[in-house]
């Protein structure tokens, strides 16, 4: 591989490389959540039932859960200005068919041509800051690049309705075309061309079953929300899941060249990072949808002014985030990580308690705190996971993380989901019995719920130490795990 140094003089600073992954990752992330609030316009355009129009969302989260692990590995092995060249081209040529899709399936189309791009861009985006910024400044590329998802996250569902009531659901994806297509000679220009080197052959059955797997149990668990679990596209997406996940271990011990190397998970360090981002997200995800419906159904708010109380959390991750990547270069993670998860907990019984009430000002601030925990823990344990692997493990490793926190982020809504659609109809009072009032309770619930998750989070964070990060870095660089 490209040492650090001769790769930073051939490809430019690392501001240069910034100014190109986070406008990336930002639209990125935008489109994923952009169609949200436009589906009932597109609904009524082109004569759609909601379960048909379910799949303009779920078709490109299909293809970015199955495509992020593969993005990873097969970065060991091509270059990253090719693999984001193709990225950002398949990107923008799914954003065009969906700005001239003539009827629902040409639109649903188009969507997963952009999931397949845009699986890409999150992962190859922390492995570009990983192999190209000096270790002491891996941090704070991190948090730039983390603002980049909290602001997309925050202004996702904002962009979409603001332009698309003005300009037609369609104007979405110009915009969309437009971003990508500027983007796209900058990132050829900053990004190196050079192959890796010494990447061994992979086992490509092996990442099909699990890039199967992870789709399915999304697809499943999405599925279960709108249709109930006993539904054969439930229960069936599921029941293939596991078998495929199976396959995927059963490869894994028997082939010579695994697509996961066993190795990965033999490191403490990665090993925690991966369920504590797992589990982060869920709770973080699922605060981010069911906030918002929080505010809709119970303070009457209509959805654009329900989104704009997420803004002042989007805000303020896209502050924070570079500052706690610098301080995690200094301090290191697990202070940082345990003080998140912690903020996460308090503010997740604190949105348990505290909003029945007619007022939204603690549904907003329950969600700041939620973001501002969220992004203590991001940050930091990502850099952590990145320093602790060896050089020819980044790819596949940091692919493996980006898909555990996709997983979670599929996984966290739909789950929460259920919760409360199950205490609605159940019509019993919440079981905080802090909580005010009746109506609301499932809510009350449901933040409950996600700060139970958050102590099994700190419980996994604490195993967090730095003898076998020790074993793999420069002693510089490991300290900075404890």
């Amino acid at each position: 591989m490209t040492s650090t140094s001769t790769t930073t003089e051939r490809t430019g600073s690392g501001l240069a490389l910034l100014a190109v992954l986070m406008p990336a990752l930002l639209v990125t992330v935008i489109a994923s959540d952009m169609v949200n609030l436009v589906l009932p316009s597109i609904g009524a355009e082109f004569g759609a039932s909601e379960a048909e129009l379910a799949w303009v969302v779920t078709g490109f989260l299909l293809m970015f859960s199955v495509g992020i692990p593969f993005y990873g590995r097969i970065s060991d092995r091509v270059s990253l200005r090719r693999l984001f060249g193709f990225a950002l081209l398949t990107f923008s040529a799914g954003s065009l068919i969906c700005a001239l899709a003539p009827d629902l399936l040409v639109l649903v189309l188009g969507r997963i041509v952009m999931g397949v791009g845009a699986a890409a861009i999150p992962v190859l985006s922390i492995i570009a800051v990983t192999r190209l910024m000096p270790a002491d400044r891996r941090g704070t590329g991190i948090g730039v690049v983390s603002a980049a998802a909290g602001i997309g996250t925050a202004a996702g569902p904002a962009v979409g309705g603001g332009i698309g009531q003005l300009l037609g659901w369609s104007a979405l994806f110009w915009l969309i075309l437009v971003v990508t297509l500027v983007l796209l000679p900058a990132a050829l220009r900053v990004l190196p061309g050079e192959h890796p080197t010494g990447a061994d052959r992979f086992d490509l059955p092996g990442g099909i079953f699990l890039g199967l797997g992870a789709g399915l149990i999304l697809f499943g668990i999405t599925q279960a929300q709108v249709a109930g679990l006993a539904a054969p596209s439930s229960w069936g997406s599921l029941a293939v899941a596991v078998a495929a996940i199976a396959l995927f271990v059963w490869r894994t011990v028997r082939v010579p060249r695994p697509f996961v190397p066993p190795a990965l998970f033999t490191n403490r360090v990665y090993r925690t990072a991966v369920v504590v981002v797992f589990l982060a997200m869920i709770v973080n995800l699922g605060g981010l949808v069911f906030v918002p419906l929080l505010l809709v159904d119970i303070n009457g708010l209509g959805p654009g002014a329900g989104a704009l109380v997420m803004i002042p959390a989007g805000v303020a991750v896209a502050v924070l985030s570079p500052l706690i990547g610098r301080l995690a270069d200094r301090i290191g993670t697990r202070p940082l990580v345990l003080t998140g998860l912690a903020t996460i907990g308090l503010f997740a019984l604190f949105l348990s308690t505290f909003t029945g009430g007619t007022s939204v000002i603690p549904a907003g601030v329950g969600i700041l705190g939620l973001s501002v925990g969220f992004i203590f823990v991001m940050t930091p344990i990502i850099s952590a996971a990145a320093s602790a692997l060896p050089a020819d493990q980044v790819g596949v490793g940091l692919g493996i993380l980006q898909g555990a926190q996709f997983l979670g982020a599929g996984t966290g809504p739909a789950l929460v989901g259920v919760l409360v659609a199950a205490r609605q109809q159940s019509g019993s009072g919440a079981i905080n019995p802090l909580y005010p009032g009746h109506e609301g309770a499932a809510y009350s619930d449901a933040f409950l719920a996600m700060a139970v998750v958050v102590v099994l989070a700190l419980l996994v964070a604490f195993r967090m130490r730095p003898a076998t990060a020790a074993a793999i870095t420069p002693p510089s660089h490991a300290d900075k795990v404890h």
